[in-house]
């Protein structure tokens, strides 16, 4: 028999959620309705209070926070060149321009320091990611925008349970967006949210995930804004009341599987790893660097010597600047060294709470011998 192969991630559902959903679907109201209110209750109540709007999608959350901030067309937004795309592309969605800036090589995360020299008189909000669910320096990056009169929008997709000197991300600071897709730390199947917001910016939000459209009599309605759709459905909101009582719990495993990790190696290592981080990180993913520059073999070579050995490898993630659209932008290569780096020699290896500390060992011992055989 094949052995079945371990994948880089995989969601923990509980029968309890599984026959909630059942039991969403036989009610006959699937779209939002109670279920999201209790789920954006949930998640208010997890982050201290802070209102929550849940999205279809962290994407959508982050393109709804940039116009609910009103940024467009001429107006520049900082973000880091190491992030998914979709980090990148609702800022040109929304009409500004992506000001890209190097990350830090080991923590992955912005490099506050090219920030402050990036920003100009058309500067309107910085977007850094919390990479991995490792916080970026929330003091240094709030004190930064504050002198500078910048909205900061925090791409927190990887960072659910992540918290910054105690304090959650998200229970603080301006605007904040998560991510529930399915290999995220928590998930609705499909889905996100926004945490924070005036009441201006909380109506202007619900205006943009659902057509921009109010109730102005029980048989009429009017249309404020020319609108999208992004708006939670009642099922996927019913995943996530049963997954995020266990949030802290998922987290929790996910720091003794990366500390296993680290411990296995803790000396002599040809893999640069990735920053430590304290109890606030969340390791949402933990993704190395290969020696590639040592090595015999390529990185499409070592993903598929460990698919030979039943383990999964993901990719995360290729600089953002190096795509076709950014460099369509005028963006090149050698701009953002760190991030080009990282995106061609990073892997991500298998972590996800339903894994054990045997399989941790297992990936070491694989990773160990396929690197062994390759080292020139």
């Amino acid at each position: 028999m094949t052995k079945a192969t371990l994948p880089f991630t995989r969601p923990t559902l509980d029968e309890e959620t599984i026959q909630g959903v059942v039991e969403v679907l036989r009610s006959g109201w699937l779209a939002s309705g109670a279920m999201v209110a209790q789920f954006e209750g949930a998640l208010s109540q997890y982050l201290g209070g802070r209102p929550v709007r849940t999205m279809t999608s962290a994407t959508a959350a982050l393109e709804i926070a940039l116009q609910a901030c009103g940024i467009g067309s001429g107006d520049e937004v900082i973000t880091p060149a190491l992030s998914f795309a979709a980090t990148a592309n609702v800022i040109v969605r929304v009409g500004a321009h992506p000001v890209f800036v190097d990350v830090d090589l080991d923590t992955r995360n912005i490099d506050l320091d090219q920030v402050e020299a990036a920003i100009s008189p058309r500067t309107r909000a910085i977007m850094p990611v919390h990479f991995a669910g490792l916080p970026v320096d929330l003091d240094r990056l709030y004190a930064l925008a504050q002198r500078h009169d910048l909205r900061v929008i925090e791409d927190a997709a990887h960072a659910i349970g992540s918290s910054w000197k105690g304090r959650r991300i998200g229970s603080s600071g301006d605007l904040v967006c998560f991510s529930f897709h399915p290999n995220k730390n928590m998930t609705t199947i499909e889905g996100g949210a926004i945490s924070g917001g005036s009441a201006q910016e909380l109506a202007a939000i619900e205006h943009q995930r659902f057509h921009g459209l109010v109730k102005t009599a029980p048989d009429c309605f009017d249309v404020l804004v020319a609108a999208g759709k992004a708006n939670l459905s009642d099922v996927a909101a019913r995943v996530g009341i049963g997954q995020l009582p266990h949030l802290d719990r998922f987290n929790d495993k996910r720091r003794r599987l990366a500390q296993r990790y680290l411990e296995c190696w803790h000396g002599d290592c040809a893999l640069h790893l990735p920053a430590r981080g304290d109890e606030g990180h969340s390791w949402h993913i933990f993704a190395p660097l290969l020696p590639l520059e040592r090595l015999r073999i390529s990185r499409l070579d070592f993903v598929t010597a460990m698919q030979e050995r039943a383990i999964a490898i993901g990719v995360h993630y290729p600089a953002i600047h190096l795509f076709s659209a950014y460099r369509e932008l005028g963006y090149r290569q050698g701009q953002f060294p760190n991030a080009e780096r990282i995106g061609r020699e990073t892997v991500t290896l298998p972590l996800f709470p339903g894994m054990e500390v045997d399989d941790v060992d297992t990936v070491v011992e694989a990773v160990n011998e396929v690197l062994g055989e390759a080292l020139q």
